[in-house]
């Protein structure tokens, strides 16, 4: 007896593995929607409410808070999502406690850190330091809540999580307004996450077990301490920029930046949401079609880099008036950089393209090789420009940086795309 398939029967698993992408990206655009908008919504309030001098004390805590968190996802979250996406529920379960025990133990450690630094700093800066420590914890078990919950699958969790963050923050935020100090809106930012990570532990039905995140650390240690590396490097560069920036020009420099990356914020959302399934896509990609890796890749890196400019050539014909009803006072300082931060997010766009073809391929070496060069590059671009322009000079010398460190991702995947054929070495990574 013969069978036969129907055209309809083999279009069907097509509809569905594109059903299923769609219902991962949305649900990565929707969370990802959710956490920016509250983290634009906190950018913007605390700038209208506190002018640009404050505003840049207020982004240092941040950039120091970013590069915390970086460290939290390299030990804890991005091993998790590489070997425990799609695993059985047992097995996921156990591997979360052990997870989100380690971003608790790097939020306590770090945030000590960040408590004694605030402790002896003067002026605005000491507090502000001190509160960040205070919320650090809180702060890195909600973000290892939404990389849990996407790494099971469940996105719509991740989503709901954030928005609980939200809805906690508009209360703290009002409140921070009656006391009118960086320190209260970092107390704010943080305690609203804090009740978003308890409510994760609801949500998943899971206590974090700090006391295991040592045997965590010793098992993924082969994937964890080169994430580390990787991710540190760039949100270091972050902070060695803005704490530099501070330094040559003043604080109120390092607010205007912010302000400016603020008004593309929206914009960084979406691609933060794509950055979610853009690796395991290129994955997909590879192993079903491994000629197509790199036209996909030029797609995905185009687009980004599309997007970007045409969302700064918008806010450069915004009116004033906008801008200062988005802004307040920070406006003035931020709306002379948006071409150069449009360059910057546009070469940064154009090159996550080819990093995520690295990490499809497994190249690490390569991946770790270029994110190492763009770091240097994106320091000695941004205080080099500054000594030699003040903030403007700054902005230009990261959009060149941005843009040379796009480049050398892309020669890397070209070279990595003609060796593969002889080490095929696939790795999936979500982050």
């Amino acid at each position: 007896m013969t069978s036969t398939t129907t055209d309809g029967e083999k279009a069907a698993p097509v509809r569905s593995a594109k059903a299923a992408l769609v219902g991962r990206l949305s649900w990565g655009l929707a969370d990802q929607a959710a956490s920016s908008i509250s983290n634009f919504a906190v950018g913007i309030y605390v700038a209208r409410s506190l002018g640009v001098t404050a505003f840049g004390v207020f982004s240092l805590a941040w950039v120091t808070y970013g590069v915390v968190l970086n460290v939290s996802r390299g030990l804890a979250t991005d091993p998790l999502v590489v070997r425990f996406s799609g695993v059985p529920k047992a097995s996921w379960r156990g591997a979360v406690a052990r997870s989100t025990g380690t971003a608790l133990c790097v939020g306590s450690a770090l945030g000590v850190l960040c408590l004694a630094a605030g402790l002896g700093l003067d002026g605005r800066v000491g507090p502000a330091f001190a509160a960040l420590g205070l919320m650090m914890p809180g702060l890195l078990l909600q973000d290892a809540w939404r990389f849990s919950f996407f790494a099971a699958g469940d996105g719509r969790k991740a989503f709901v999580n954030d928005i609980v963050w939200g809805i906690a923050l508009i209360p703290a935020m009002v409140v921070a307004a009656h006391v009118d100090t960086v320190a209260a809106f970092v107390l704010a930012w943080g305690a609203s996450a804090t009740v978003a990570a308890g409510y994760g532990c609801i949500q998943s039905g899971i206590r974090p077990r700090m006391a295991q995140a040592r045997g965590w650390l010793r098992e993924q240690r082969d994937l964890g301490y080169r994430y580390l590396v990787e991710n540190v490097s760039l949100s270091g560069a972050s902070q060695l920029r803005a704490y530099g920036l501070g330094v040559i020009v003043g604080v109120s420099a390092v607010g205007a930046v912010r302000g400016a990356e603020l008004l593309l914020g929206p914009f960084l959302a979406v691609l933060m949401g794509l950055s979610l399934v853009t690796v395991p896509e290129a994955a997909r990609v590879l192993r079903q079609a491994p000629q197509r890796l790199g036209r996909f890749c030029l797609y995905l890196g185009g687009g980004q880099a599309t997007g970007a400019l045409l969302w700064g050539s918008a806010l450069l014909l915004m009116p004033d008036r906008l801008g200062e009803l988005a802004l307040g006072d920070v406006w003035h300082s931020s709306s002379h950089l948006i071409v150069q931060i449009t360059l910057s997010v546009a070469g940064a766009g154009l090159g996550t393209g080819a990093a995520a073809g690295l990490r499809a391929l497994g190249a690490a070496k390569r991946s770790l090789r270029c994110q190492l060069f763009a770091s240097a590059c994106y320091v000695g671009g941004g205080l080099g420009g500054a000594a030699l322009g003040g903030t403007a000079g700054s902005a230009w010398g990261v959009a060149a940086a941005t843009i040379s460190g796009s480049a050398v991702w892309w020669l890397q995947l070209r070279s990595a795309l003609r060796e593969h054929h002889r080490e095929p070495i696939p790795e999936v990574r979500t982050s």
